[in-house]
């Protein structure tokens, strides 16, 4: 019964036989490889978007701070929402990556909207050089809370970026599992809304360890080359990288991988509803925040069932409802989730 988070989860056979098969012989490092030209091309393919830059790197955070560093200059403020992960999971990253950038809150929620952005926007670049220069925006999606921004949402915000100058950054590492649920292309979810630079998961859908870099506009593709080298993520054995994302990307797998994480959490929803479990968010994607009663987590965690509280420990009133985080990945068995649903 593991529900803790869709980065602990196997990794799928097909990826595993790619790492084999790339494993055979030598190859060119440092991304001249013949499986980084297959990538490319297919990352092109898949977002319509026949001159974006592509690059791979080993983790998510590697993706959004360096993304975020080739977008904004050290005296800018990048804007995101106070949940972000590049706010409160990466230990400044995106400040140290970018030479010393802050960065400025939009709102509380998990999701901003383009009332919030103007708002945050209109509060900066007012002082002159005694503050910091509006700088890009970046939109998580999924978000941390498992919702999903709407196509039009992303299109609001965009034009309201666009109405300042300023890029967009997505933070796409449950990308997938937001595509299948909105069932758009990925091309509207991104450079179509306005986005410029986008994170592109693989890792927490089931890859061993790459995330892809998409940059829309080819001329921030210099920067970031080096960029990238500089922060020490420019792999040498880079094929191994190259291995796992075309693999991913082939016959469909990211999207099948997402889908699957985003029934499973469906099914597991559903059983918390129906024995009384309250809801924070709604359940868009693979993630599920729900309150049940103290004494249900005593019992599930005494039975085996990993998941991380969010709001509260186990100390205190054994009726006192308490919210936890339940992230189904693409491999959760069906007899897990009702193995947890039946001890409720």
């Amino acid at each position: 019964m593991h529900f803790a988070s869709d980065n602990s989860g196997p990794v799928p056979q097909q990826i595993l036989d790619a790492l084999a098969a790339a494993n055979q012989g030598y190859a060119m490092g440092y991304g001249a490889d013949p499986q980084m030209e297959q990538v490319t091309a297919r990352i092109r393919e898949i977002f319509e978007a026949p001159e974006a830059a592509v690059y791979l790197v080993a983790t998510g955070t590697a993706a959004n701070v360096l993304a975020l560093s080739a977008l904004c200059q050290p005296w800018q403020t990048m804007f995101c929402t106070r949940q972000a992960h590049i706010n409160v999971d990466e230990c400044n990253g995106p400040e140290f990556f970018s030479g010393g950038a802050k960065l400025t809150t939009v709102c509380d929620a998990d999701k901003m909207t383009a009332q919030d952005l103007r708002r945050a926007l209109e509060g900066e670049e007012n002082r002159g050089v005694h503050g910091p220069k509006r700088g890009p925006v970046s939109l998580s999606q999924v978000t941390e809370f498992g919702t999903v921004y709407s196509v039009a949402e992303l299109n609001e915000l965009g034009a309201v970026a666009r109405d300042y100058g300023l890029p967009v950054h997505m933070d796409g590492a449950r990308f997938a599992n937001a595509l299948v649920a909105l069932g758009c292309t990925p091309a509207e979810m991104t450079w179509k809304a306005g986005v410029e630079a986008l994170s592109f998961g693989g890792t927490k859908n089931g890859c061993l360890g790459v995330e892809a870099v998409v940059l829309f506009d080819p001329a921030r593709a210099e920067e970031f080359e080096y960029r990238r080298k500089r922060g020490a993520h420019l792999f040498s054995k880079h094929r191994y990288l190259s291995a796992q994302m075309l693999a991913y990307l082939s016959d469909d797998l990211w999207l099948e991988n997402a889908r699957a994480a985003n029934a499973k959490a469906a099914r597991l929803a559903k059983g918390l509803a129906a024995a009384g479990a309250e809801f924070s968010h709604k359940v868009q994607a693979n993630m599920i925040f729900a309150a049940l009663p103290r004494a249900t987590h005593r019992r599930l965690f005494d039975a085996g069932a990993a998941y991380h509280l969010w709001d509260g420990g186990m100390d205190g009133a054994e009726d006192e409802l308490v919210t936890a985080r339940f992230v189904c990945d693409w491999s959760v068995p069906d007899a897990q989730i009702d193995a947890l649903l039946a001890l409720l």
